[in-house]
């Protein structure tokens, strides 16, 4: 069950107009702080965030399932049948205290590097890569909306202080000939004068 205060945080953004999806990262948020807290592991961090969407649609949040094709048959039967569950549908067939019980242990025995901030952020990355330029352009416009001036003065400000640190961090590492070339110098450092190649 989520904890009382995810489902708080779900309802609030709920009230504030924000998106199912926004609703639901309040218990995706809620799996990985229970991985890094060492409660259970997760076998990637797709499938911590695949848990925190199966509770958030049980909790009744308006995440649709994924549309017919968009992944294997099984995932969507069993989103299918959380939001069913989500939106007052009886169980299918009572659960066993056995069973509750063999799923915990099989997620304690999973790795905890799952929520670790680079397995996230790698997970992050590659589902951006899969989505179009307009659905990306949607979603940060809606966000903007939603977000209102303080949160968004507090983004922006977070965004800078981390554009001006990976600057500094680039230019340490230039500094002492650890950086490696991008794409861009190593397509084309012959044709850079002798005086403006780096030699790494």
């Amino acid at each position: 069950m989520p904890e009382r205060p995810t489902l708080q945080r779900a309802q609030r953004d709920k009230r504030e107009g924000k998106a199912p999806t926004t609703q639901a990262g309040e218990f995706v948020r809620e799996e990985f702080r229970h991985i890094r807290e060492g409660k259970h592991g997760a076998r990637s961090a797709k499938q911590a965030i695949a848990i925190g969407l199966s509770k958030a649609r049980r909790a009744g949040v308006e995440l649709k399932p994924p549309a017919p094709g968009s992944t294997s048959r099984r995932t969507a039967r069993k989103a299918e049948r959380d939001y069913e569950r989500g939106h007052g549908a009886a169980p299918r067939r009572r659960g066993s205290a056995r069973r509750r019980s063999a799923s915990l242990q099989a997620l304690e025995r999973e790795p905890r590097a799952s929520g670790a901030s680079r397995a996230v952020a790698a997970q992050a990355r590659a589902a951006a890569k899969r989505r179009g330029s307009a659905s990306r352009s949607r979603a940060a416009k809606q966000a903007a909306r939603t977000k209102g001036p303080a949160r968004r003065s507090a983004a922006a400000r977070k965004a800078a202080r981390t554009r001006a640190q990976r600057g500094a961090a680039r230019a340490r590492a230039v500094g002492s000939g650890r950086a490696q070339p991008t794409m861009h110098a190593r397509a084309h450092g012959s044709r850079q004068s002798p005086s403006r190649q780096l030699h790494w």
